[in-house]
Order: C-alpha cells, then sequence, then structure tokens
C-alpha cells in the first residue's frame, strides 16, 4: 500500500541517487556517497538550504560598456538596452551556473514553478530584465507558500505583459490571464459541464475574475519596489478598474467579493479572490498531482490518488500552501523510495525520462567536467556567449527538444501536462540524435550536435577513472563502479560483461591490463580510445536516459 510513512534508515547509493536526481541538477560521486550515509531526512535538510547565488547576477559580454554589460543592476529604462535576445539568454545562463553548481532543492522548484505559472522570456513578457525580476519571484517563492506567489505573480512585469492583463481595464476587458490562471495556474479544469463550463470553474467565472484583475498595469522604468519581495512590481490604475463587487458561480458557492476603489481595496479585492480560489479542494489537488508527476512519476493509480496525493493536498491546505514541507514529506516518504511495493510493474526508481538539462548536467557533475568559471571576467564571453548561449542554449538544449524558460505554450512544456506520454515526449525520433551527442561533444569540446567551435570544458575520461574508480586495472570494477553512480538500479552480468568488452576487446582482461600501464608509463593513447568508448555507451545506453 502506498504510504507516506517516513523512510528513516541511511539511503545507500542506490536512494541517494534517486534523491539526488530528483531533487536537484549536480549528481558528483562525491554527493553520492556523502548522501549514502544520511538518512532521507538528513539529506532533505541539507537540500533545504537557500541558494547562495555563486553567479551574483547575469552579464552580458558583449555589452558596448560596463552598465550595457550588468544592464539588471542599471537604473535605465530596461528597453533602453540592445541586444535583448541575447541578455535573455544570459539571464537563462546565470540561472543554469547556479543552479548547476548549488545543491540545493530551491532551483528543481523554481523549475517546478516555472512550469505552474508560466512565462515565456522569448516572447511577450517585455524587456529582458523582466524576466530577471520574473525569475527572482519563482527563486524567491520556491521555498515559499504558493498562495501569496499566486498573488504576487499577477502584478508581475513580465507576467502582466506576457498574458496581456496590463491592457485590461473596464471598459474592454481582457480575459486571457483570468482564463490561464484558473485554467492553467491554480485550480484547473475539471470535468467538462457545458460550453466554457467546468467542474471547478465556469465561463462567468472568468469574465468576472478579468474583472479583479482589470486596472492592474507594468511599470515600464521599474520604480515601484514590492516591500515583501524586494523585486520591481507593476502598478494599480484605480480608474481603469471595474469598481462594482463581483458575484461568482455556484462553483464557488455564488460567493461576492466586495470591489475596490483605490489601490489598497483593490489589492484586498485581488487577495481575497485568490483567497476564494485556494479554499476549493480541487486546488490543492492540482498542485499536489502536478508534484508527484515532477518528482515521482506521471502515471498513478487509485490507491495512490487515495494514499498519497489527498493526505499531501489536505497538507498543503493545512500549513497555508508552503511548498517545501509537502515536498519533504513526499521526498522523505517510503513511497518515493519504493518501500511501500513489492511489484515492479509499480517502481519509482527509474520511472521517469530524464528532462534534457537534466541528462546534460549529470554528464557535466558525474564526470567531473572542468567547466567554465563564469565569475572570471576573463571568462564571461567563453561561458555565456560560447558555452552556454551557442553550444547549451542554442544546440543542446533547442535540439533536444527543451526551449529553456521559453515553452511551446503558455500550458508549458508537453512533457509536464500533455497526456498521456508526459515525460516520454523527451525521448523522441528528432530528439534522440541530441541526446546521444551530448557525451561526443564533451568529450571532443567540439560542438557535435548541430556544428560550431570548440569549448574548453571538456570530459577527460582518463582523469575521471584515476580518480574515481577503485582499481582502474580491472575492467569490471570500472564498469561496475562506473554503473553505480550512473545508473537508477545495478547491472546484470551480461549487461557488465557487453561494456567490459569495450575496455578488452577480443584480447581478455590481459589487454586493458596493458592499457592502464601504458597510460601510467606516459602514453594515454589506447586508455583514452577506449574509456571514450566506454563513457559513450554507458551515457548513451538506455539505463542512462533513465531516472
Amino acid at each position: 500500500m502506498p504510504s507516506l510513512t517516513a523512510y528513516s534508515q541511511p539511503l545507500g547509493r542506490r536512494k541517494a541517487r534517486h534523491l539526488l536526481r530528483r531533487a536537484c541538477f549536480n549528481f558528483s560521486p562525491e554527493k553520492i556517497d556523502e548522501f549514502a550515509n544520511l538518512t532521507p531526512s538528513q539529506a532533505l535538510w541539507s537540500l533545504s538550504a537557500p541558494s547562495v547565488r555563486k553567479l551574483y547576477e547575469p552579464i552580458d559580454p558583449k555589452g558596448e560598456d560596463w552598465e550595457d554589460m550588468h544592464w539588471t543592476s542599471s537604473s535605465k529604462d530596461p528597453g533602453d538596452f540592445s541586444r535583448q535576445g541575447a541578455k535573455r539568454i544570459s539571464i537563462a545562463g546565470w540561472w543554469w551556473y547556479n543552479a548547476f553548481n548549488e545543491i540545493t532543492l530551491e532551483h528543481k522548484l523554481t523549475l517546478f514553478l516555472h512550469a505552474c505559472f508560466t512565462t515565456s522570456k522569448d516572447s511577450g513578457t517585455g524587456a529582458s530584465t523582466y524576466f530577471y525580476d520574473h525569475l527572482r519571484l519563482l527563486q524567491k517563492y520556491a521555498f515559499g507558500d504558493l498562495k501569496t506567489l499566486a498573488n504576487k505573480i499577477t502584478i508581475d512585469n513580465a507576467m502582466l505583459l506576457y498574458l496581456d492583463n496590463n491592457v485590461n481595464n473596464r471598459w474592454n476587458p481582457n480575459e486571457n490571464y483570468a482564463r490561464e490562471f484558473l485554467e492553467l495556474f491554480t485550480i484547473l479544469k475539471g470535468e467538462q459541464q457545458g460550453d466554457g463550463d467546468y467542474t471547478n470553474y465556469t465561463e462567468h467565472d472568468v469574465q468576472v475574475a478579468a474583472q479583479v484583475f482589470s486596472g492592474f498595469k507594468n511599470k515600464n522604468d521599474r520604480s515601484i519596489i514590492d516591500a515583501e519581495t524586494g523585486l520591481p512590481m507593476g502598478y494599480i490604475k484605480v480608474n481603469h478598474h471595474v469598481q462594482e463587487d463581483k458575484t461568482f458561480s455556484a462553483a464557488f458557492g455564488n460567493a461576492t467579493i466586495r470591489g475596490g476603489s483605490d489601490v489598497t481595496s483593490i489589492l484586498q479585492e485581488h487577495e481575497d479572490f485568490v483567497d476564494m480560489v485556494f479554499l476549493q479542494d480541487a486546488t490543492a489537488i492540482s498542485y499536489v498531482r502536478k508534484l508527484y508527476r515532477f518528482f515521482v512519476k506521471s502515471e498513478w493509480g487509485a490507491s495512490v490518488e487515495t494514499d498519497i496525493i489527498e493526505p499531501l493536498a489536505q497538507d498543503l491546505r493545512d500549513n497555508g500552501f508552503q511548498l517545501l514541507p509537502v515536498v519533504k514529506k513526499l521526498l522523505e516518504s517510503e513511497h518515493f523510495y519504493d518501500e511501500d511495493d513489492s511489484q515492479n510493474m509499480d517502481n519509482i526508481i527509474g520511472s521517469i525520462i530524464k528532462h534534457p538539462m537534466q541528462l546534460w548536467t549529470e554528464i557535466i557533475s558525474a564526470f567531473k567536467v572542468n567547466l567554465v568559471d563564469a565569475n572570471q571576467q576573463d571568462k564571461w564571453e567563453e561561458f555565456y556567449h560560447y558555452f552556454f548561449k551557442n553550444f547549451a542554449h542554442n544546440s543542446c538544449f533547442s535540439a533536444a527538444g527543451f526551449n529553456m524558460f521559453a515553452p511551446d505554450s503558455v500550458a508549458g512544456y508537453p512533457a509536464d501536462y500533455q497526456e498521456p506520454n508526459y515525460d516520454r515526449q523527451w525521448f523522441t525520433s528528432v530528439s534522440i540524435i541530441a541526446r546521444y551527442k551530448y557525451i561526443d561533444s564533451f568529450l571532443t569540446g567540439k560542438n557535435l550536435i548541430t556544428g560550431g567551435g570548440r569549448f574548453e570544458s571538456v570530459v577527460d575520461s582518463v582523469a575521471y577513472v584515476e580518480s574515481t574508480i577503485s582499481n582502474p586495472y580491472d575492467a569490471t570494477t570500472i564498469v561496475a563502479e562506473i554503473a553505480q553512480y550512473l545508473y537508477p538500479e545495478g547491472l546484470d552480468q551480461d549487461r557488465v560483461n557487453y561494456f567490459k568488452d569495450i575496455l578488452t576487446g577480443t584480447l581478455g582482461d590481459v589487454y586493458w591490463t596493458g592499457a592502464w600501464a601504458d597510460y601510467l608509463g606516459g602514453d594515454d593513447t589506447t586508455a583514452r580510445i577506449r574509456l571514450n568508448e566506454l563513457l559513450t555507451a554507458m551515457v548513451n545506453a538506455a539505463e542512462f536516459q533513465i531516472m
């Protein structure tokens, strides 16, 4: 029976791998070994540390001057700066660098919140700086509460522009944001009851919600700062707001919300509306289902709904929609570690196809890639322009079907919401080529996915084996120990032999022993060729494509 009872034993490597894959983007052998000795509670305490921002702010390395390079901290109007598209990518690179270098749940939860409250950096959000503020808002509430974020996101400059709420006024109501707020961001539709009407809300509710959101405007110069978040926000144009009381349908108990007539009362009206939506059981259920799909697996049966989803939804409500306690309870549970069900067909570990970013970062961290130091001024161009923009963003992620922070639609990335395939959509006839070439690119230091120049951040297969493997002379040991770090589950002997043959060829163990001895004697030619082939085969194996 699925159980939320806390798993209290030390994790061991298998469960440590599982937790780290699901909870963060860094996956080094050292961290796996460290977490193997911790209980889930101890591990989650460590993973709950907030980000310290190893990279303080994004940089545009090709900016015209110092202010243009550090444009997000400038007092100029954000729209005054050129190269807005490149700057948006630099912001994504800034976020990715921190996400990769910091072993904390905050970054995974930021990505989760991005899927819940979707915007796109590439279209509709205005100047790049608004997207920067938007990302920081999501980060602010990654360990906070969803209900407050739902309040704050409405008056976020990027969101106001993205879903056209900045043009929503009492003379010409724009329902775009109101519709997505209900349909995608909070309560979701439920079952259809009629034309535009669903069990969770009706078309009338969308129309009335649009009135609640009327008069909210973006502030181009970012001069208005939210006292609670410290971040720029939009503002309310009082005479553009529908000031009458708003009555909702039976889906919300025919509730009436008092209309506001000044900034304070309009903000209270908006808060009352959000409270009304979050009072509905369906809202908490919708978020917990999203969490389960994000952290555990995309499909589940009635027992999981009853024993996992519904109790966590109650916890979410009881905790004032605080996200972290609910996530910790899920990630500490016997269910998460597959300790409550012995059926192989219902395994939790290894049940999700890896997100393209997860696959990419695991290669970098697992094989100890010497990543470009983006904090060094003389490395800014190499990191932001050549490594992240040209290689990661425009080549790797794009070819793998992941346009970073620019999903296909306001609904998000299809892998997050599109049934019945969900995460299986990351592994398609189109994206598979990119996924299989990730490791080749890192082994050669050349972009082999779509062509292009070289970069310095490479996998040194020989150095990795020498520093990680207990007995590099032994081919079986190399395969077994790499597998114990890379794969969700262990390998059977046939798979061990398959990978081992890449090192030994037809000549047997003595061939590899001699190749390693040659390396120690100063000639790494054979050892490097064989190890490069081995790492390529093990990364491109089906076992590494899942988590």
